[in-house]
């Protein structure tokens, strides 16, 4: 008997540390989604790109390349997509500050420093 082996993607603080340029999801309210199996039984956002009915896998003259297009293919959170400074900087916008600098609850530490 042969136990099936489940496949997870590490995750450490809300990110990928599998990928040097992986963002942080942490404290953006974006919730780092599960790997999911699309509709041609390929595992996508397990991190291994590599599933056996990927059409990649079983390529031949016959496959039409299009078949790879679409929301499908594309992982929420686990895409390489979100690798980009573009895309970290999206997240970034997202994060609360964690307090104003330079506030007092009853003075005015600004006042005549213009």
């Amino acid at each position: 008997m042969t136990k099936e082996k489940k496949t997870q993607s590490p995750m450490l603080h809300e990110t990928m540390p599998h990928q040097i340029n992986a963002p942080s999801f942490h404290e953006t309210g974006v919730k780092v989604q599960p790997p999911f199996i699309n509709d041609y039984g390929v595992t996508i956002g397990d991190s291994l790109y590599n599933s056996k009915n990927s059409p990649l896998n079983n390529w031949s003259k016959d496959v039409d390349p299009a078949v790879m297009a679409g929301d499908q293919w594309v992982h929420p959170t686990n895409d390489i997509g979100w690798n980009t400074s573009e895309n970290r900087d999206l997240l970034q916008k997202k994060k609360q500050p964690k307090g104003v600098p330079f506030m007092h609850p009853t003075f005015d530490v600004s006042k005549s420093t213009d």
